[in-house]
């Protein structure tokens, strides 16, 4: 088709407001496949004879400029959308990655393509256009605007060199089951030489649940929790269930006349059944108690399940009304 003095303008424009997503015009113009010399002069409105109209296709491919007169695509703000929007958002601010394995056809792709149009330092790879390690690379270097060309060691280190300087860089893996064995292989060293530096965020359908499915067949998956992809406070709450649910630790709440010797009775009691206590509560204010009576709450270390019901049973035996248990 004719590239037109007015698709030209358009796609000039689209360029235009692609600028603020990179540092500098040459990284901008290495990213579209232009030299720096036709980038100014494209800039400065001169057109003639400067890209060929393959190269006005492939630049408008690449910033989502329609070459024909359609109804333009609208984001809406589905759930999906907010979803995965939010998700990204979270990973690049924090340097984290993620991976997100859910049904096809439900708006992924379009979700990602929109947060990374409007955040720089973010770009968006069709991992099924390439499959290898090499273009991988090489394309992943290309759209943040590190040459491509020239021995692939070289390309190799100068992305991560760059990846390591810029500002919280986001890399979008789409399609990500279509990777070849190889491209995961150097995506793990990539992800390991640009650790806390670069977020990355791995998505996927049916190929994708495969390969995770095929990689833990039939071996023991344990879920690694440390400072780097978990914060404190949640943390402490997920060792606190744990305590729970392995009867650890229990909670009680005791309903007591609120008179001298009750608590020492209790301690007596949680002590003969080989318990610790870690902490008491004493609370009178509940209006719904007789004015005489009062709260006790127990927080206990215990050896399991079976010792807290023993607890439980002698409290009960000794005439003490448990109210509540509760993690």
């Amino acid at each position: 088709m004719e590239i037109t003095n007015e698709l030209k303008q358009r796609i000039a424009e689209a360029i235009a407001a692609d600028r603020g997503n990179y540092p500098s015009d040459n990284r901008h113009a290495t990213a579209l496949g232009i030299s720096p010399s036709v980038y100014n002069s494209i800039k400065r409105g001169n057109y003639e004879k400067q890209v060929s109209d393959a190269n006005w296709v492939g630049i408008a491919r690449r910033l989502g400029v329609q070459l024909r007169a359609e109804m333009p695509w609208t984001a809406a703000k589905t759930p999906t959308y907010a979803f995965i929007s939010k998700q990204l958002e979270m990973c690049q601010e924090s340097g984290l990655s993620a991976i997100l394995c859910d049904m096809p056809n439900i708006g992924k792709t379009f979700s990602a393509k929109v947060y990374v149009k409007n955040h720089k330092n973010a770009v968006y790879v069709d991992c099924s256009q390439v499959k290898t390690k090499l273009k991988l690379i090489r394309y992943i270097a290309k759209e943040f605007g590190v040459s491509s060309y020239g021995r692939y060691g070289d390309v190799y280190e100068d992305l991560v060199a760059y990846l390591r300087t810029i500002d919280t860089p986001l890399i979008v893996l789409d399609e990500a089951g279509d990777l070849q064995y190889e491209a995961f292989l150097e995506l793990k060293a990539l992800w390991n030489a640009t650790e806390r530096c670069c977020a990355w965020y791995m998505m996927g359908a049916d190929g994708l649940k495969e390969k995770i499915n095929r990689a833990i067949e039939g071996k023991k998956v344990v879920c690694v929790i440390s400072g780097g992809n978990i914060d404190v406070n949640i943390l402490s709450r997920v060792i606190t269930r744990g305590l729970v649910m392995s009867g650890r630790k229990a909670n009680l709440t005791i309903a007591l006349e609120d008179k001298p010797g009750q608590l020492q009775r209790v301690a007596e009691i949680v002590s003969r059944c080989g318990s610790n206590v870690v902490s008491v509560l004493h609370d009178g204010s509940d209006p719904n108690m007789p004015i005489s009576s009062c709260f006790l709450k127990l927080v206990l270390e215990t050896r399991d399940h079976a010792q807290i019901e023993q607890i439980r049973q002698e409290l009960t035996k000794e005439g003490f009304q448990l109210v509540a248990e509760r993690v």
